[in-house]
Parts: structure tokens; sequence; C-alpha cells
């Protein structure tokens, strides 16, 4: 049995694993507790705001089918605000507000229905199936988020060590960031496509443009976390450049990186769906939401924006998990 190098006065030295178990269960209600109340408050006030924005159809609805609403005539709705007309004939708001089949804001239980039909009661194989979209946009998200972590953790090595980097790159690094991606995707799909380059590639540039920059500005922060007393040291050690950056500044910046590659993963999600939009893309998550939005598909539409929201925690979790073991392998885990 492997021997517990944890010293004596640390806080829960004394406790056995099996305690350590029993306390952490013990202590998860309180942990759990406070995120499920915020869920289920946000729960409720999206079936809330389901009532007014769809109060306009659920009264045409009602119309249709003979029953007395207040305005009697569309003419007279259609200038009136969703949370007049749900006051004015509130049983009738109420009632068909949360069922409607092209809904401008679809109910949480809808939502729902959609995400589980279009994962688990679906082929992977089909048209119509999300984990197949998913995977379609993940391909150009990891070779984007790859390109763009190199880049990034490259130009925050050059920055650190090159004072003329620092004052010329930096600023220019920031100011990409303020070009709106919607703007800048159909140019880069434009130019690259003049030159042959398809698919895959284009969007995954779009992708390494967004995640460049957080990671560059993470790693910069990282690299410049040594203290002055331990580059004296290695000073006097007569370490190089090269080996003070693999020896020191490295091992210092990897919380740093990682704290960073878990916003650039995202934001690499994001440039791959925005990506999909002017490449008239007809899979992908980019290319769900196009086609809910032509066809009125509000349904479709949220829940393919949960889907890559779902996507999108399960990279970060993944980030997480190899923080954690990296961490603690380098002995760094708090």
């Amino acid at each position: 049995m492997a021997i517990d190098d944890t010293p004596l006065s640390a806080p829960g030295a004394g406790i056995g694993r099996s305690g350590k178990v029993a306390l952490a269960l013990r202590g998860l209600p309180h942990r759990i507790g406070p995120v499920l109340a915020v869920i289920a408050a946000l729960i409720a006030l999206w079936y809330l705001a389901c009532i007014p924005m769809n109060a306009q159809n659920a009264l045409m609805l009602a119309e249709r089918e003979g029953i007395a609403v207040t305005p009697a005539t569309a003419q007279e709705r259609r200038d009136m605000s969703g949370i007049a007309l749900a006051l004015a004939t509130p049983d009738q708001a109420v009632a068909r507000a949360f069922g409607q089949d092209r809904p401008r804001l679809p109910s949480p239980h809808q939502v729902v229905e959609e995400l589980w039909t279009s994962t688990v009661g679906l082929k992977v194989t089909s048209k119509r199936s999300l984990v197949r979209h998913a995977g379609i946009t993940l391909a150009p998200t990891l070779l984007g988020f790859l390109i763009g972590s190199l880049a990034g953790i490259a130009l925050a090595v050059g920055i650190v060590h090159s004072r003329l980097m620092d004052l010329s790159v930096m600023p220019w690094a920031i100011a990409s960031q303020t070009i709106p991606i919607l703007a800048i995707a159909p140019m880069i799909i434009v130019v690259l496509n003049s030159i042959g380059i398809q698919g895959v590639l284009p969007k995954a540039i779009i992708s390494a443009y967004l995640s460049f920059f957080p990671v560059t500005v993470g790693m910069v922060k990282g690299l410049r976390a040594p203290s002055a007393s331990d580059l004296d040291l290695m000073r006097t050690w007569n370490a190089s450049a090269l080996r003070t950056l693999l020896t020191l500044r490295l091992p210092t910046s990897l919380p740093y990186l990682f704290a960073s590659l878990k916003i650039a993963v995202a934001a690499a999600l994001v440039g791959a769906i925005v990506g999909e939009f002017p490449t008239g893309a007809v899979s992908g998550l980019g290319a769900r939401l196009l086609a809910g939005s032509y066809y009125g598909q509000t349904v479709q539409i949220w829940s393919a924006l949960f889907g890559a929201a779902i996507v999108a925690a399960l990279l970060v979790a993944t980030i997480g998990v190899i923080q954690r073991v990296t961490l603690k392998r380098m002995g760094l885990a708090g």
C-alpha cells in the first residue's frame, strides 16, 4: 500500500479515504442546491415569458376555432404588445402558449422533446440527427482550436521574449478582436474559395481567428508569472533563455494556459458555426440554425442552440479533466 505523503497538519489529514468520501457526499446538497435553485428559477421565467411572446399566435388560433377573444380583429391585435394581449384574454393566452407548432418562443419541454428526438430518437446517419450535425461542426472546431492554440502560444512566447513584438504585435492582436466575426467570415470564405481552398479548412481558420487571442493573453500572463527571484536564480545558474522557458516559464504558465484554453475552445465552436453561414452548408449546427430560420422552425433553432451549448460544455469539461490530471502529475494542483 502506498504511503500518503500528506502532512499531518494539512486539513483533513486525519480522515481516511472513506471518511473523505462521506464528507464530500454530505456537502453535495449544499453545492448542488443553489445551482438547482437557479436553474428552476430560469425555467420558471422561461415558461412565464412564453405567455406574452406567444400571445399573438394563441389568440389567432382561438379565433380560428370560433372562440371570442379581445380585441376581436387581427388588425387591432397587431398593434398591441404581447403583455397587453395576454392581459386582455388571459385564459386563451395561457392555455395555448406552451404547445404551438411554430411559437415565437418555444417552451422548455418543447426544446427538450426536440433535443431528445433529434439525438436519441434518430439514427446518427439521419440528416435530421443533431448528433450528426454536431459531429460535422466539431471537425473544424477542433482543427481551428489546434491552429489557434499553437499560434497563440507562439505569439505569447515571442511577446514575452521580444520587446519589439510586445510593442508591435500585441496591439494588433487586440485590435483584431474588434472586427465583428460576422463581417470577416464571408471575406475569409470568398478569398480561400478563390484559390481553391474549400471544406473544413476555411471554417477552421475562422475558428482559429477567434481562439488564438485568449490563448495569447493567458500565456503572456502565465509566462510572466515567475517571480523576479526565480528569474534571478536561473540567471545565477547561467541558464539560457530556452532553458528558462522550458524549466520555469512554461510549467508556471500551465494554470493560465488551461484557463485560456477553456475560453478558446468555446470560441472555436462559435467560429465554426459562424463559418457555416456564408458557405450555404447543408450540414452542421450552423446549417441547422439556418434551416430553422428559413422555415420558421423556432423549436429546431432552440434545440440546435442548446445542442451547441452542450457540445461546448463537453469540450470545456474535457479540457478541465486534462487540466486536473496534468497539474496533479506536476504537483501544481491546488
